[in-house]
């Protein structure tokens, strides 16, 4: 992009992760701090706003906003330095979280914490603060930076350690702060790349959170619901608690051991599985679906302890290339919230009779146990979370909104919180009351400070009025 001129071929279409929202925008991809700079330079002389995204992987708008300069910086994926024997890990903004266990785990170190795919820049993941399956235990990513570095809106690179006050609202501040260029990231030691996996079926709701407070202090814990089950076997699903192996395995922590399948049950490309999951994305079906699985959990996988490798028990999201494509044309959104310990068994009972009542019902339901942390705009609480998958079509969208809206209400009068990583549906007003007019002050300070042109918007900054008019 040369002088202060807009190129119309830079024009591209971005979509959410869900597929279910994209705006066009001018798409800058720099390779180094100085070419970040040339593009805010460029912002203020055009006067666009810049978005920041890097492998979109934003369920909703987060990443997105129309006619801005999207400042993607993917493409400045070096690993700076690598220290296999203290863990600490240098890396560029758009290394991904392939990219550091890739590196890390043939010296027996893993990502600290790690989303449901690896394909999240260090970045991206580090504006939203992503939590894991162990973030009961662990924490957030941000939990284990060491320090990084931040180019602010008028082109001033800044070094943050924890003891920054603005190193906790970088990060967790939904890339509306300052570019992340590097990241120093402390990694977790492993002398295996296998996991001992125990799965437990689980009749209902109460016996999703007693199984939760059973398998306390293992290292991850997480359990898949099935949303359409109602009255006594409300919220039966399968848990599964997972631990490290202790015993040294050299051959697991070699990438290729690793590598998910290309093939299901080695003959049908998993390429085409999207495919299938296509037809299969319906109501009915996805009754059927969720029926199956349960069915599947009694006979074949209740307290059956198995070995599993990091990768496939991970990432599942990247086990099917493609999956999101079956919730096609209308795509879906995740709806996540985080309710406290005590609250969280009413909650979550109430948000599924709410679906099931509105006919609207989520196609995949997860739970996790969370710890609170203290970033600006920390999703963390101490209890858990229920995440659920909307597909979305123009005619029961309306309807949708509504539903979440309701059940926003709901979680907000139990002291519940949200996460903009996830998020589709949250009003201005849901904003202000989880978050508090004392955090939104402290954002705007930072703002002034980090932000004095004003250029890092999206679209989710806009519709739940974090920006000014």
């Amino acid at each position: 992009m040369s002088g202060a001129r807009l190129e119309p071929e830079r024009i591209a279409r971005l979509q959410g992760f869900g597929l279910a929202c994209a705006a066009d925008a001018y798409v800058v991809r720099p390779t180094t701090v100085d070419e970040v700079r040339g593009v805010l330079d460029l912002a203020c002389q055009t006067g666009r706003k810049v978005v920041l995204r890097g492998a979109g992987c934003s369920y909703g708008d987060a990443s997105i906003a129309p006619e801005a300069l999207a400042l993607d910086c993917s493409a400045m994926n070096r690993i700076l330095a690598w220290d296999p024997a203290t863990g600490v890990i240098d890396a560029e903004a758009g290394v991904s979280i392939e990219s550091l266990w890739r590196t890390a785990l043939p010296d027996g170190w893993w990502p600290p914490v790690v989303s449901g795919t690896m394909m999240p820049t260090l970045a991206g993941a580090l504006a939203m603060n992503i939590h894991g399956k162990n973030n009961s235990k662990a924490g957030t990513l941000g939990q284990h930076v060491l320090d990084l570095e931040v180019l602010d809106g008028a082109g001033r690179s800044h070094r943050l350690t924890p003891d920054d006050e603005a190193f906790r609202a970088v990060i967790s501040g939904a890339g509306l702060l300052g570019v992340i260029t590097r990241v120093k990231l402390q990694m977790h030691r492993v002398t295996s790349g296998n996991l001992q996996v125990t799965p437990v079926s689980v009749g209902n709701l109460d016996a999703q959170l007693a199984t939760f407070d059973e398998f306390e202090g293992v290292d991850y814990r997480v359990s898949w619901v099935d949303c359409f089950a109602r009255g006594a076997r409300l919220g039966r699903g399968l848990f599964h608690a997972a631990s490290h192996e202790s015993q040294p395995n050299a051959a697991s922590l070699r990438p290729e051991s690793q590598d998910l399948p290309s093939k299901v049950l080695g003959v049908l490309p998993k390429s085409q599985v999207w495919r299938a999951l296509r037809a299969l994305n319906r109501p009915l079906w996805m009754s059927r679906v969720n029926w199956a699985k349960y069915a599947a959990s009694r006979l074949h996988g209740d307290r059956r302890p198995f070995t599993q490798g990091l990768v496939a028990f991970s990432f599942l999201l990247d086990y099917v290339p493609d999956w999101r494509r079956a919730y096609l044309p209308g795509g879906f959104i995740q709806y996540q919230s985080f309710v406290p310990l005590a609250e969280a068994r009413r909650v979550f009972r109430a948000q599924i009779e709410m679906q099931q009542k509105a006919g609207l019902v989520s196609f995949l339901g997860v739970i996790k146990r969370h710890r609170p942390d203290d970033f600006l705009f920390t999703h963390a609480v101490d209890g858990y979370s229920l995440a659920l998958d909307f597909k979305v079509t123009p005619q029961a969208w309306p309807r949708l909104r509504e539903l979440c809206w309701r059940m926003n209400d709901l979680v907000i009068e139990a002291g519940g919180r949200f996460y903009f990583a996830k998020d589709s549906t949250l009003r201005p007003q849901d904003v202000c009351a989880y978050l508090g007019e004392a955090t939104l002050k402290r954002f705007r300070d930072f703002r002034a400070e980090l932000d004095p042109h004003g250029l890092f918007t999206s679209a989710l900054a806009e519709r739940v009025g974090l920006l000014p008019d």
